[in-house]
């Protein structure tokens, strides 16, 4: 079962300016670079009549859609792998940094902008979205522009009783999705989606196009789980698809603090992580709580086991559905019965973390969480600034309990009851008090902390939060050990692994955001270096 619990307290011009120098070299670089004349269709300045809705096409959480956010000298929307490594070589050459977006679904928009006000280019990749699946071998090849709704709409047109083990959203961009694990409604029988990549294309920050064997091992594990935007740009995904059968059971039981929601998500926390594998479980709380799962089987199976498992919930028959596997994802993601496959091609879906202005956070929790902590919690999500808030509780147990917490970079294996994401949002009309909201979701936060991971306090890369740390601007010494700070907490000891990575693949930091692994720079000391690597 999923065990998720939901809390929600419910063309190449450029303007002549002190800019216009570094952009026009690098449309000069690219026209030299390509092999002909089509990229400069491609690319998109602040000139462009198009630029506005190009930039915010996939910019998934408004707060940075406004006036005063940074915003790039140039989106590049490549349709060969060579227009991408002419924009990684035009970059490098004249100084601009890169973000790479693949659906917009950074938390921070670190996709599509940059809080260091630096000049930089966006490559987006919606152009690059083919997915092909051989159901004999039981593979997909994704490109990395693809959303996840595509990737099912393929799986499930080619073949009912295959699967993925991603996310429930369908606008994820796949990409970004991987590069930092991925879970969602399969991850408790199959692991991650990162856990079952097989193959990767990668451009380097040299140009050269890899595959897992020319990569190499080290790189190739930390393409799986290391965050985006860090090693390289993606290209594409090779997947080992999983079984599912024709039709699984779904159910949504709601009660209210009025009904015993508090004892319930109390025994739920203690069980959820020893459901079978083939349970998927979600909750939900409006000063209620919505128990939502999936099982991959019938009504038949799942009533006498929630019976045995679960019996304080009640579950009947009539609480049942049973629909194909993809369909229980949209029934996941938007509470809507028997939505049309075409849903999983709409790239527009609007939810709590997507289109919109929000703000969230992460936990992992060890120990159950007392009773008297969640009655506590609930008064927060009474106050004004909670009216669209929510808590998502993600029971764990199952195959990420056999995962080594070092075989892949995404470290938060066996131990894990459940994971925790907190969102906050609001309207546009609020966003000039945005400030209100994100302190309400920091004194959450922080009435949390007894309760959850210590030592470090964990959270989730896919649910990037700067407000943990953020790297310097520039390179330089302090770097490793501003990282390190953040980095320990979305990877707890796999961090240095990946620094070292880095270190090889990328010694320049070209590749670099506000959250990207950087590397040991050459000033350090041997006896430093060993140092830092090992403590």
């Amino acid at each position: 079962m999923f065990p998720f619990l939901f809390v929600v307290l419910l063309s190449l011009s450029w303007r002549t300016n002190a800019s216009a120098l570094p952009v026009q070299d690098f449309l000069h670089c690219l026209s030299l670079r390509s092999q002909n004349s089509s990229i400069a269709k491609l690319v998109y300045t602040q000139n462009n009549s198009s630029y506005s809705s190009v930039l915010k096409s996939t910019a998934q959480n408004f707060r940075f859609t406004t006036p005063s956010t940074p915003t790039p000298l140039a989106i590049v929307t490549p349709l060969h792998a060579s227009h991408i490594q002419a924009a990684v070589y035009c970059c490098r050459k004249h100084g601009l940094q890169v973000r790479t977006r693949s659906g917009g679904h950074d938390f921070e928009g670190l996709s599509y902008t940059s809080a260091y006000k630096v000049p930089f280019v966006v490559i987006d990749l919606v152009n690059l979205r083919s997915v092909r699946v051989n159901v004999e071998k039981a593979t997909a090849w994704v490109e990395s522009g693809a959303t996840v709704g595509e990737l099912y709409d393929k799986i499930v047109r080619k073949s009912k009783t295959l699967g993925f083990p991603a996310g429930i959203c369908p606008t994820l961009g796949v990409g970004g999705h991987l590069s930092g694990g991925g879970y969602g409604l399969l991850f408790r029988k199959y692991g991650l989606g990162a856990d079952n990549v097989i193959d990767a294309r990668l451009i380097d920050v040299k140009g050269r196009i890899l595959d897992k064997k020319s990569m190499g091992e080290d790189l190739f594990w930390a393409i799986r789980g290391g965050g985006g935007g860090t090693f390289g740009i993606v290209l594409a995904w090779k997947l080992k698809l999983v079984a599912v059968p024709a039709n699984v059971t779904v159910f949504t039981v709601r009660k209210t603090l009025e009904q015993n929601a508090t004892k319930l998500v109390h025994r739920w926390q203690s069980i959820a992580h020893k459901f079978p594998k083939e349970i998927e479980d979600e909750e939900k709380m409006t000063i209620q709580a919505s128990f939502t799962s999936v099982f991959l089987g019938s009504i038949e199976e799942l009533i006498p086991l929630m019976e045995e498992k679960f019996p304080e919930l009640g579950l009947v028959k009539e609480d049942c559905l049973e629909m194909s596997w993809a369909e229980s994802n949209l029934y996941s993601f938007l509470y809507v019965l028997r939505s049309p496959s075409e849903t999983l091609l709409n790239r527009n879906q609007k939810s709590s973390i997507s289109k919109t202005f929000f703000k969230a956070k992460s936990d992992f929790v060890k120990q159950p969480i007392p009773e008297s902590a969640f009655e506590g919690l609930w008064s927060k999500f009474y106050e004004d600034e909670a009216k669209s808030a929510s808590m998502l509780f993600v029971g764990f147990g199952g195959k990420m309990d056999e995962i080594l917490e070092t075989e892949y970079p995404y470290p938060h294996r066996a131990g894990n009851l459940y994971t925790i994401l907190y969102t906050v949002d609001w309207e546009e009309k609020e966003n000039i008090n945005s400030e209100k909201f994100m302190s309400w979701m920091r004194r959450v936060y922080n009435y949390m902390t007894p309760y959850v991971s210590k030592s470090p306090r964990e959270a989730y890369i896919n649910y990037r939060d700067l407000d943990i740390g953020t790297n310097k601007i520039n390179n330089s010494k302090r770097s490793y050990a501003k990282a390190r700070v953040w980095g320990v907490k979305y990877f707890k000891n796999n961090f240095n692994r990946l620094v070292k990575v880095k270190t090889i693949v990328d010694p320049q930091n070209f590749f670099r955001h506000e959250q990207s692994i950087p590397p040991l720079l050459l000033l350090w000391k041997r006896s430093d270096l060993k140092n830092h690597l090992s403590s």
